[in-house]
Order: C-alpha cells, then sequence, then structure tokens
C-alpha cells in the first residue's frame, strides 16, 4: 500500500484531497515536513495546496519546489472550498468575540469577519484552529464542514466566503513521473537573463509559435536580490510529446534555469 502524506491535522481541506488520492493517509503539521517525508521516501506520496482562485498562489509550496526539493507533481486535484463557522454545542453569534482558522480561510472570509465585528485570528491550519477552540463559547473557527464530527462541535453558518467560485488545487508530489494519458498539462520553472531586454517575451512567443495553451503563468522573487524572479508556467501537453520537448529545448536555450516539475492529467472541475 503506497502511504500518502498530507497536511494535517484530519479535517483539513488537504484532508479532503488527500482522500481521493488513497485511504492510507498520514498527517504532518507543515507543508514542507509532508514534502520532507516524500523526499527521505517515508511517503511515496504527498498532498498539498498550490493554488486557490480566491487569494491564488501558495507561495511556500511553489518556492519549496523551485528551491529546496526534487520533486514532481505527480497529479492536480481540485476540490470547491465552503467555509463554514465552527463553533461549540449552544453557540450565538453574539457570544463569539475572536474566530482562528489559516491564514488562507481568513483572507476567503474577510467581508463575513468584519460585518460580524469578530476578531480574526491565525492557526496551522484549519483543523488546529477547531481544536483550538473546543470548550469556550467565546471562540469559533472557519473549518471545513468535516471537522464538525472529528471534534464535537457544530456549524453556524455555512458558505460563509466572500466569493461564491472558491475552490483550491491541490498537487500530489511524488519522486516518480506520471505517464502520457492524452489530457496532460506540463508545470515548469524558469528564470530569464535579466540583463537581455525581451527575455520574457521571447520564451513565451515559443509557446505561441508551437500553438501550445498556457493554462498559468505567475511570478515569484528568485530569493537572489529586488528584480530577479522565477516564473511559474502550466500549459498543455506531456514533457515525453515530441513537440513538448522541443518546447523545453529551446527555453533551456534562453534561460539560464529551467526545472520540469512533472507532466500529469488535467483535472477538471465544475464550479
Amino acid at each position: 500500500m503506497s502511504l500518502i502524506s498530507f497536511l494535517g491535522p484530519k479535517g483539513t481541506f488537504s484532508h479532503e484531497a488527500a482522500s481521493i488520492v488513497g485511504d492510507d493517509l498520514i498527517p504532518y503539521c507543515t507543508i514542507p515536513a509532508v514534502m520532507e517525508s516524500v523526499a527521505n521516501e517515508e511517503c511515496e506520496y504527498g498532498v498539498v495546496p498550490i493554488e486557490n482562485s480566491i487569494e491564488g498562489p501558495v507561495g511556500l509550496t511553489l518556492d519549496l519546489l523551485a528551491h529546496k526539493f526534487d520533486l514532481k507533481i505527480f497529479k492536480e486535484i481540485i476540490i470547491p472550498i465552503n467555509q463554514n463557522l465552527i463553533v461549540n454545542p449552544g453557540c450565538k453569534m453574539e457570544d463569539i468575540t475572536d474566530v482562528f482558522s489559516h491564514a488562507q480561510a481568513i483572507a476567503q472570509c474577510q467581508e463575513y469577519i468584519s460585518d460580524h465585528g469578530i476578531q480574526p485570528h491565525y492557526a496551522v491550519s484549519t483543523a488546529r484552529a477547531a481544536k483550538s477552540i473546543i470548550g469556550d463559547k467565546s471562540k469559533a473557527a472557519i473549518c471545513n464542514a468535516k471537522v464538525v464530527e472529528l471534534y464535537g462541535l457544530e456549524i453556524l453558518e455555512s458558505n460563509i466566503q466572500d466569493m461564491d467560485n472558491n475552490a483550491t488545487r491541490f498537487v500530489v508530489i511524488s519522486k516518480q513521473s506520471n505517464e502520457r494519458t492524452g489530457n496532460d498539462k506540463t508545470s515548469i520553472i524558469f528564470s530569464i537573463y535579466e540583463d537581455r531586454p525581451g527575455s520574457l517575451y521571447n520564451v513565451l512567443g515559443i509557446f505561441q509559435k508551437n500553438n501550445i495553451n498556457l493554462t498559468k503563468i505567475e511570478s515569484r522573487p528568485s530569493k537572489k536580490g529586488l528584480g530577479r524572479y522565477l516564473f511559474f508556467v502550466d500549459f498543455n501537453g506531456h514533457q515525453n510529446d515530441e513537440v513538448i520537448q522541443d518546447i523545453l529545448n529551446e527555453i533551456k536555450e534562453n534561460t539560464y534555469f529551467l526545472k520540469v516539475l512533472g507532466s500529469y492529467p488535467e483535472f477538471k472541475l465544475n464550479l
């Protein structure tokens, strides 16, 4: 059986995503710990968040893939995120003075929190936030509905996120690459020569001239000084496709750093 690590504890959205992958699940307390468990072969797969439709990329995940771990994206999972106000049994809205959750969840519910005049506090994860409020009716948590049955709590109000089309993309990381399926996407990281005008334009033009669709592009600081960036790009196709191999070779000639994060089946979610 393949062991699967995920950002725990049980009851997080990462737990929900990992449950789609398999049943032999092991929670870890941080994203780096999940990745380390795969790198040192404690687990064959790890599940971490990489992007939210409202709050954008999860910078820590991107940075670790770029700088620290030589791991592959084996699969992607996209799940709709419905945030809930979780309280102790019998608690009413007027009892609540403070709310706890992960920073991403707090950000996704800013309007709701402001409208109700409650003080937000950050927690390591949504599930840890739920555990921290047990027995205190002045505190609430913003969490996945699954924590209710895990920790004996109640949902006071459902779907409190500021926007309805809220989804998070998770990636399954592994040491191995995925096989070609015919419905694949590839993720890469590259860095351009800062002293060459039009460098980014030239790299992106390689995809255009080969009629390859880009599904995402974003930048992150390279951590080597102001104004220096890494570019994360997702595009249609598998790295073993002949046209993609030609594209990667041409990109390598036009950049000073290129890392292929993996090719994997594209996940479709209809919100």
